[in-house]
C-alpha cells in the first residue's frame, strides 16, 4: 500500500477476508470506510472503521461510500451456487464504479482460482474482472487459492500467473486467510 494514508471503501467488509483487511489498513494508517448491508453485522468490525449502509444491488445507496476515496477493496461475493451471483458478483462491482461517476481510485478485486473455467459461478467473477480492467482505474486482481487449507505455521504466499489450476481442491493452492 502507499506511504500516503488513503481512504479505502471495503466492498464485502463484513466477510472473513474484508474483516481482516479492514484491520490491516488501520494498522498501516489508513482510512477504512466499510460498505455493509447490515449495521448490526459492522459490530464485528474494528471500532475505528467507518461504517456506510450501502447495498450493492442498489445503486443509490452506494454515493456516500465512494465520495472521496482513493482506493477500492473487493472482497464480496455470493455464496457459491446462489441465484444472486449475477446481481452481487457482477453488478455489485458495475454499481460502485457507476457511482465513482468518473472519479480514479485504486481497485483491489478479489475473485475466484479457476474463474477461467467456464462455469455460472466463474462467468460472473470473470466479468466482474473485465469490467475492473475496463474501468479506467489502476487494479490489481487477485484470484487466491483455498483458504485456511494449510498448515497453522505455513503462512508462505505463492503467486503465480495466470489461471491454470483447476483441480478444485488445495493442490491448486493454499493461502491462510489473514
Amino acid at each position: 500500500m502507499s506511504k500516503e494514508p488513503l481512504t479505502i471503501v471495503f466492498v464485502g467488509a463484513t466477510g472473513s477476508v474484508g474483516r481482516l483487511a479492514i484491520t490491516e489498513a488501520l494498522r498501516q494508517g489508513h482510512t477504512a470506510r466499510a460498505l455493509v448491508r447490515n449495521e448490526r453485522r459492522a459490530r464485528t468490525l474494528d471500532d475505528r472503521a467507518q461504517v456506510i449502509v450501502g447495498d450493492l444491488t442498489r445503486p443509490e445507496t452506494l454515493t456516500a461510500a465512494v465520495d472521496g476515496v482513493d482506493a477500492m477493496i473487493f472482497t464480496h461475493g455470493a455464496p457459491y451456487g446462489s441465484s444472486d451471483l449475477e446481481a452481487v458478483d457482477y453488478s455489485g462491482v458495475r454499481n460502485i464504479l457507476t457511482a465513482l461517476d468518473g472519479r480514479r481510485a485504486r481497485i483491489a478485486l478479489m475473485t475466484a482460482i479457476g474463474v477461467t473455467a467456464r462455469a455460472d459461478y466463474y462467468d460472473w467473477k470473470r466479468r466482474n474482472e473485465r469490467l475492473v480492467r475496463a474501468s479506467g482505474n489502476p487494479y490489481a486482481i487477485v484470484r487466491p487459492g483455498w483458504f485456511d487449507y494449510n498448515d497453522k505455521n505455513q503462512l508462505q504466499i505463492t503467486l503465480l500467473q495466470g489461471d491454470t489450476r483447476h483441480a478444485g481442491n488445495s493442490s491448486d493452492g493454499v493461502i491462510a486467510r489473514h
